[in-house]
């Protein structure tokens, strides 16, 4: 039976109406500070805590609850003898119902300029301990420290003028998730300027939305978000229109986003299963999309697609006439989104931000029993070292650059061709760099005379070579670094190809 309640909170939505019930069923409250101000304020009576343990509240409010009057109050197990009669011994009365919720930390460290001297100040000490002491008591205590959660609450109390257990197991696991994520938050956010990869890493995430099902419709999923400001990230991307977002719409989308921050000039990223299948720059949003979109005619069905640039009239128009299945940019035309509504099911993302980079990141990879962390890869070039007697052109060398943005976020062993800031073709994802670039070779529509070519990782044979110049390809981009770079820059010498060196690799695994 709940007959004692200690109530404390930041976050005071709802919390009147709350004290009232309780109150009105004959629940004796316990508060401090602010909270009991209100309760008080709103009619509803509050012992003060200070009251209960005889001692008042010190150093600017940092102690009022931490004392052996409240912590038995709520942690005494209730059918242990020993534990009832050292209550007695003590005067320490029973709560039975702890309602706490946290200084506002993350809404804290969320404003511009906030300093370190007032994220310190709002991290929460003895509503923690008070939720873990309730929480780890939940056999007997009912703990509550979301508001969402106050008319369940209610409503158990006045039929049976308690909390089911099932009830308090559920609200004692919301407790330790929610004071877990609390002291990451804090730990990620004094350890920002520090060694990412430290002996310990803790991440947090806040939960976006339930997806209909993961990769495969047998495997469940939900999308979560960063705690802070992800500018130029699909969480902060608007849907104007369409379905839900499906597991791999995300995840292609994202992969899109990526590879798109890579280029300042109107640019249009076509992906399909992650892997880029057109990708073409131009001077307007309309050239980059019909190019992109004639790379690879028959891959983009189906696909995402992504603009840096407002989505106009007569883009939307080109871009109606196949199936999408996603296609996210800064900003449309209402025109556009005029002949977009047509298609009810075409999911339109707006994401005004969508060239900003994060300059700080960490990728991770989950493993079984494990979490492989690394930087994200924002690096491209380390150099651009002309390593044969053929000279690139200043159109080969745009190109090769271009090509190299993209093979940096295609599936290893990977290989793309390129001419005139245009995918030619695409060799995602082979176990052996000869047959990437054949795969790439064979399934272009387009002719590979004149073409560049990027390879995500050095050659550690010459055939790549033989095989691209029969192609027609005239420039090559490579990291360079194999022992036998040298059979390589030979074959190019002798087929009249230029290469390139960058002395950095791209593998995406």
């Amino acid at each position: 039976m709940i007959k004692r309640a200690l109530i404390s909170v930041s976050d005071k939505n709802g919390i009147v109406d709350f004290g009232k019930a309780l109150a009105g069923l004959g629940i004796e409250i316990l508060s401090t500070g602010g909270t009991a101000k209100l309760l008080r304020e709103s009619g509803v009576e509050a012992i003060d805590v200070s009251e209960v343990t005889g001692f008042p509240e010190c150093l600017d409010g940092r102690v009022k609850t931490l004392h052996p009057v409240v912590h038995g109050g709520i942690l005494a197990i209730r059918d242990n003898e020993e534990h009832q009669k050292t209550l007695e011994e003590l005067s320490i009365t029973p709560i039975d119902l702890v309602v706490i919720n946290l200084y506002p930390f993350k809404e804290t460290i969320l404003k511009e300029g906030v300093t370190m001297e007032d994220a310190i100040e709002n991290i929460d000490i003895g509503g923690p301990t008070m939720l873990r002491s309730a929480a780890k008591n939940h056999k007997f205590v009912t703990v509550v420290t979301d508001p969402a959660d106050y008319d369940k609450v209610l409503t158990e109390i006045k039929e049976n003028k308690d909390t089911t257990y099932e009830t308090r197991y559920d609200l004692a696991l919301k407790v330790f998730q929610h004071t877990s994520h609390y002291d990451t938050l804090i730990a990620s956010y004094l350890g920002a300027d520090k060694n990412p990869l430290g002996n310990i890493v803790t991440v947090t995430y806040e939960k976006v939305q339930d997806l209909r099902y993961g990769e495969n419709p047998h495997q469940q999923a939900a999308f979560y978000r960063e705690v802070g400001q992800q500018t130029g990230t699909l969480v902060e991307g608007l849907q104007l229109q369409g379905k839900e977002l499906s597991f791999n719409n995300i995840n292609d989308t994202n992969g899109a986003l990526e590879l798109l921050k890579e280029f300042e000039e109107p640019t249009v990223v076509a992906v399909k299963h992650t892997n880029p299948c057109g990708v073409a720059s131009g001077k307007s949003i309309f050239e980059a999309y019909t190019k992109a979109f004639e790379s690879d005619p028959l891959s983009i069905f189906g696909g995402i697609v992504a603009a840096n640039d407002t989505i106009d009239e007569q883009t939307a128009e080109k871009m109606k006439d196949i199936f999408l299945e996603v296609i996210i940019a800064p900003d449309y035309t209402k025109e556009a989104l005029a002949i977009f509504s047509a298609k009810k099911n075409l999911r339109i993302i707006k994401l005004t931000d969508i060239k900003a980079k994060k300059e700080k990141a960490l990728d991770m990879k989950k493993v079984a029993g494990g979490l492989l962390i690394q930087d994200s890869n924002k690096d491209l070039l380390e150099k651009t070292e002309v390593v044969t007697t053929i000279q690139p052109t200043e159109a080969e060398m745009e190109d090769l650059v271009f090509a190299f943005k993209i093979v940096k976020h295609v599936k290893s062993n990977a290989i793309v061709l390129v001419k005139d800031k245009q995918t030619l073709a695409v060799g995602p994802g082979q176990t052996s760099r000869i047959w990437a670039l054949q795969n790439a070779i064979r399934n272009s529509t387009h002719s590979l005379e004149g073409s560049v070519m990027a390879s995500d990782a050095f050659f550690p044979f010459s055939d790549c070579v033989e095989e691209a110049a029969k192609a027609g390809v005239k420039a090559i981009i490579q990291p360079g670094g194999s022992m036998k770079d040298g059979d390589s820059i030979e074959a190019c010498n002798d087929k009249g190809i230029a290469m390139v060196f960058t002395g950095i690799r791209h593998f995406k695994h």
